[in-house]
C-alpha cells in the first residue's frame, strides 16, 4: 500500500510517499481502508518534533473514516463504514496518512450515512474534541455565555456551532478584523478581534465576565482569559495554536481570580459515544448542521496540505480523501 512515513522530524517534505506493507487482520483490531481522514495540529507538532513520546519512522494520522476490510474478533462486518480516532493511532502505531490502517476496536466506531467522504471524514476528532470540552469540561448546560478564543479554527468553528444550538451566546475571536463577518456568518453573536490582552474588551459585552471559555490558543493567551471569566465561571484550555505549551512563573494563587475555575480537555475516543456521532452526523446530513471544511486535498496533495497547516492559509477543518 501507499503511505506517507515521517523518518526524521522536518517541514511539509519530510512526509514521505513510501510503498510499505498493508497491515494484516488481527484479532481485536479493524483493518480499514481509509477513505478520508481530517489534519490535525497534533500531527504537526509530532511532524515538527514536538512529540517527544512518538517514535520514528511512524505513519501520522490520528483519525479517519473509511470501509472495514477485516476484524476478526470483533463486532465489526466487512464492508460496514467506520470511523477510527485517537487511541494511539499515529503516535504509538501507524495512522491514517496511508491507503489502510489497523486499529484496535475499541477506538472504532460504526456510522451510518450518506455523507461523502470528505464530509464525513472531517468529523470525528473535531466532534470528540469539541463535545468532551463543551460537555465534559466546560459543562456548558449550566451556562448561558461562551467565548471561543481561536474562533477561525476548526475546533472553535464547531464548538460556535454547537454551543448555539445548545442555546448560548457566544463570542469569538480573531486576530483578522476581515474574518469577522465570517465568525458571524458561522453563528458567532459577538466577534472580538483578537490582541492577546481581551478581558476588558469581553467584559464590555458580558459585564462581570463570561460564564464559560474555550481556549484554544493555549498559554499565550490563558491567563486573559481568565480574567475575562465571571467568579464561578470555567476556563478550558484544549487548544495551543499559539505553539506555546508551557507558562514560564505560573503561580495559581495570584494567576487564577477568586472563584473561577480552570480546566483542561485532551480526551480521547471513549469519550465520544456511537449515538454522539451519528446523531451530528445526521444532523449534518439533513442540513440542521454545518459543518465548515476550509479545503478538500487528494492524497498525492498531502506535503502541499501541511505546507498550508504551517502557512495558516486556511480556516476550519482541512480534509485528504484518499
Amino acid at each position: 500500500m501507499r503511505a506517507y512515513v515521517l523518518s526524521s522530524p522536518g517541514g511539509p517534505e519530510a512526509l514521505q510517499l513510501r510503498e510499505i506493507p498493508t497491515p494484516e487482520a488481527v484479532p481485536g483490531r479493524v483493518l480499514i481502508k481509509v477513505r478520508a481522514f481530517g489534519l490535525n495540529r497534533s500531527e504537526w507538532f509530532t511532524r515538527n518534533g514536538d512529540s517527544p513520546s512518538v517514535t520514528l519512522p511512524r505513519v501520522l494520522g490520528i483519525e479517519c473514516v473509511g470501509t472495514v476490510v477485516a476484524a476478526p474478533g470483533t463486532p465489526f462486518s466487512e464492508g460496514e463504514t467506520v470511523a477510527a480516532l485517537m487511541g494511539g493511532m499515529g503516535r504509538q502505531y501507524d495512522g491514517s496518512y496511508a491507503e489502510y490502517t489497523s486499529v484496535p476496536a475499541e477506538h472504532v466506531l460504526p456510522v451510518r450515512t450518506e455523507l461523502p467522504w470528505q464530509q464525513l471524514g472531517a468529523i470525528p476528532e473535531m466532534l470528540q474534541t469539541v463535545a468532551g470540552s463543551l460537555h465534559l469540561a466546560l459543562e456548558i448546560e449550566r451556562a448561558s455565555t461562551l467565548l471561543v478564543r481561536g474562533g477561525t479554527s476548526s475546533i472553535g468553528l464547531t464548538a460556535t456551532l454547537l454551543a448555539k444550538s445548545a442555546g448560548l451566546t457566544v463570542a469569538a475571536t480573531t486576530r483578522n478584523p476581515a474574518k469577522a463577518d465570517f465568525l458571524r456568518e458561522h453563528g458567532a453573536d459577538h466577534v472580538v478581534i483578537e490582541t492577546g490582552t481581551i478581558a476588558a474588551d469581553v467584559r464590555d459585552v458580558f459585564p462581570g465576565g463570561v460564564d464559560r471559555v474555550l481556549e484554544l490558543i493555549g498559554t499565550r493567551t490563558l491567563l486573559d482569559s481568565l480574567h475575562a471569566t465571571r467568579p464561578g465561571g470555567i476556563v478550558c484550555m484544549t487548544g495551543i495554536l499559539g505553539n506555546s505549551w508551557t507558562l514560564d512563573g505560573f503561580n495559581p494563587m495570584t494567576a487564577i481570580p477568586t472563584g473561577v475555575k480552570l480546566t483542561a480537555y485532551s480526551g480521547g475516543s471513549g469519550d465520544l459515544t456511537v449515538a454522539q456521532l451519528q446523531g451530528f452526523v445526521d444532523a449534518v446530513q439533513s442540513g440542521k448542521l454545518a459543518i465548515r471544511i476550509a479545503k478538500v486535498w487528494d492524497f498525492e496533495q498531502l506535503v502541499e496540505a501541511h505546507q498550508a497547516m504551517d502557512d495558516g492559509t486556511y480556516s476550519g477543518k482541512m480534509v485528504v480523501v484518499v
